[in-house]
């Protein structure tokens, strides 16, 4: 990845309201399972580092994709 992208992550459960400050480059959306991020990663490293940051919190991801891809019925 070369160029800045809009991504969304999901992920459950959710992200604990003293961890939610870690993502405040991010719009974070309480799910019914867990939180939707949404937000701008600029290039491999930093999707990296934010699948990381949710691993290192003990969260599961659901999916990550670029946002606006569809989903699935």
């Amino acid at each position: 990845m070369t160029d800045r992208r809009r991504w969304e992550f999901r992920v459950e459960p959710a992200v604990p309201a003293a961890a939610r400050d870690a993502f405040c480059d991010m719009v974070l959306e309480d799910a019914p399972a867990g939180t939707v991020l949404r937000g701008d990663v600029v290039d491999d490293a930093h999707l990296h580092g934010v699948l990381e940051q949710l691993r290192a919190l003990g969260l599961t991801v659901v999916s990550a994709r670029p946002d606006g891809w569809p989903t699935r019925p």
